[in-house]
């Protein structure tokens, strides 16, 4: 790009940051400031903070005792616990041997059709997702060994990338999540209703990826495998029985209130730890001091992009912005319909510059309040947030599983976009299901008594 050129598109954004300050006063000066620093290549979470203290150290006269007493308040929460649990149990399941029983155990299921090895990575994700709470986990656990196993059959490798990017995005939209308890945690939303109402549509979901892989493969002739007897389907069963166990164990503890979902999280760990060093015996004992390192890593970095967060609602808090916001969007008399179509469009144009945890920290206090008002309920507008965050993980410039898949394949992620499309734009007609379907994910919740 030239100098001029540079030149050109600096002065058009500033432009459109300095009209942003005039035209929406304190809330586009928040905002302005926001996005000012992170086209500087900031990191959104030290943007989130930066901008906090910048405005209030500017413009409001906010004690610096309650910024600093805001920081530790802030997640002095029991609920943000499950966040660093749930991370060490799937770092415990990706390494303990569950994924490729679950991949086995698939394979003999659906396996003899069209395209049954890519089939079976779509249904060893979801059933991985019901017991891990992060995509990227996901992708790692069931990627790494579903993939080149296509390629050695004969799939293109793009053909397998596409599938495992897509389905790998399950893992936040099944019952336990990060991004879902992310959420609860800024809305004040029960975590158990969230994740019983991911299960339903995760099950749609994973019904509508197998479709346009099994229409895929059909239509080009991919491999087919022989098909598994009884015998054999049973086998795979028992041996995936242990991990699967999981899903009954959250399931039944939440519903029946044996504990709360951030116990259900130390549980996950603890049972994820045994089953990995002592039953199945894949991670030998000597590996847990770097399991335990690498989780703690993740937490860490999750943890300080919340406690930035939190400080951004602070301040949003302090400046009355969302109830500003929730005023703004009602006087526009959208209704239920066109706020909900406002939201998917304004969530997905995020995905493009952020991940998951900061768009839910940064969106969702101000989006919440005016889908409340307007009679959405929060679990089901919780669940459409987890959509969108789906395919934003599976878009550049910042999908996360575009990255991991890139990784895993060898291959450039302009190579991954385009090999993504088919299921893709799959994912972008479930979220319409989802954002106007409320039912499909309320059923569960109501039917289990957590509503």
């Amino acid at each position: 790009m030239s100098k001029q050129r540079a030149g050109a598109w600096l002065l058009g954004i500033g432009a459109i940051l300095l009209a942003l300050c005039f035209i929406g006063g304190k809330v586009g000066i928040v905002f302005a400031l926001l996005l000012a620093l992170m086209l500087t290549g900031i990191p959104v979470s030290i943007a989130l903070g930066l901008t906090v203290l910048m405005f209030m150290y500017l413009l409001t006269h906010v004690p610096v005792e309650a910024v600093a007493l805001k920081l530790f308040s802030g997640i002095e929460k029991f609920e943000i616990m499950a966040i660093p649990l749930f991370i060490l149990a799937g770092n415990f399941l990706t390494h303990g041997g569950v994924a490729k029983r679950m991949i086995k155990f698939a394979t003999s299921l659906i396996g003899h059709w069209h395209g049954g090895l890519a089939l079976a990575g779509i249904i060893a994700c979801a059933m991985f997702a019901l017991v891990c709470g992060s995509s990227v986990a996901t992708v790692v656990a069931i990627g790494s060994i579903i993939l080149p196993a296509m390629v050695k059959q004969g799939y293109p490798k793009r053909f397998g990338a596409g599938v495992i990017i897509t389905a790998g995005s399950l893992g936040i939209l099944m019952l336990p999540s990060i991004p879902k308890v992310i959420y609860a945690i800024s809305t004040n939303t029960s975590i158990g209703a969230l994740f019983l109402a991911g299960l339903f549509p995760g099950i749609l979901l994973t019904v509508m990826l197998c479709t346009t892989t099994w229409v895929l493969a059909k239509k080009n002739g991919y491999p087919r495998m022989r098909k598994a007897s009884w015998g054999e389907r049973l086998k795979a069963f028992k041996e995936s029985v242990w991990g699967l166990m999981l899903v009954v164990i959250i399931i039944g503890g939440i519903t029946k209130g044996i504990f709360t979902p951030t116990e259900a999280a130390a549980m996950s760990a603890v049972y994820a730890f045994l089953i990995s060093v002592f039953v199945y015996k894949d991670m030998p004992l000597k590996k847990t001091p770097e399991v335990l390192k690498k989780s703690a890593s993740l937490s860490a970095m999750l943890l300080y992009i919340i406690t930035n967060a939190v400080l951004f609602s602070f301040l949003m808090a302090h400046e009355n912005i969302p109830q500003a916001m929730a005023d703004w969007i009602l006087a526009k008399d959208l209704g239920q319909a066109g706020f909900l179509f406002f939201t998917n469009i304004l969530l997905l144009l995020a995905g493009n510059v952020m991940e998951p945890s900061s768009i839910i920290l940064v969106m969702a206090p101000i989006l919440h309040p005016a889908a409340i008002r307007l009679g959405i309920d929060a679990v089901h507008f919780g669940i459409m947030i987890d959509a969108n965050m789906e395919v934003g993980l599976c878009h550049p410039p910042v999908g996360l599983n575009l990255y991991v898949a890139s990784g895993i394949s060898k291959m450039s992620i302009s190579e991954l976009t385009v090999a993504v499309m088919p299921w893709l734009l799959t994912m972008l007609v479930f979220l319409v299901i989802v954002t106007y379907w409320p039912g499909l994910s309320l059923w569960l919740p109501k039917a289990m008594g957590l509503m």
